[in-house]
């Protein structure tokens, strides 16, 4: 009996998992329909602190929540836990995923956007936009793991913790994310970079 139980429990699915899977499934139906979060909360009568949780992998929803948020989206709900078709592993360029800045659609000066199909996977590239004079100082980022950024375009200033790294068009530089770190476009041109992180952080 106790062997029975203990292969019944190694096959349950992992929860925290599901939840992931289920976020990234609302995030990405979402965009597609190009709503803010206050507007599927509208739609959905769900709160938007609840699908924030969610669509971040946290979170317990009921089945009721699960519901109104099927509606909102306008799709039967066993379309968030499985999505129409696997990924494709190819990004087109006007296919990219705008990524949301702690919540907000949109960061003054600056857009992300996702170069792999999802968050699910040990890396994460993406393609970095910034105008003149953008600047992350005020908010210094700290996290695990390791990145690595190459600028294609424009002049940032990569400081690491307080040193300052000044790369230009096919200058590439390579850190550990658990040093305070930010970053500043400078010159009188717009910025375009390729990031790399990993693991995920966004």
């Amino acid at each position: 009996m106790s062997s029975s139980n203990a292969g019944d429990k190694d096959n349950r699915p992992d929860a925290d998992a599901s939840i992931a899977s289920l976020g990234e499934q609302i995030r990405s139906l979402r965009k597609h329909l190009g709503l803010t979060l206050e507007e599927l909360s509208s739609r959905s009568n769900v709160s938007t602190g609840l699908i924030s949780l969610l669509e971040r992998g946290k979170g317990n929803p009921s089945f009721a929540s699960l519901i109104q948020l099927a509606h909102g989206l306008d799709v039967p709900i066993g379309r968030l836990f499985h999505g129409e078709s696997p990924a494709s592993p190819v990004v087109r360029a006007k296919e990219r995923r705008t990524l949301e800045w702690h919540g907000n659609e949109k960061l003054d000066g600056a857009r992300y956007q996702l170069l792999t199909p999802s968050l699910k996977g040990a890396l994460e590239v993406v393609w970095v936009e910034t105008e003149p004079g953008h600047d992350t100082s005020g908010t210094p980022f700290r996290h695990n793991g390791e990145e690595f950024g190459i600028v294609l375009s424009g002049v940032k200033d990569v400081f690491l913790d307080g040193v300052r790294h000044r790369l230009e068009a096919g200058d590439s530089i390579t850190y550990s994310s658990s040093i305070p770190h930010w970053y500043v476009a400078v010159g009188d041109e717009p910025s375009t970079a390729i990031w790399v992180i990993t693991p995920p952080t966004w």
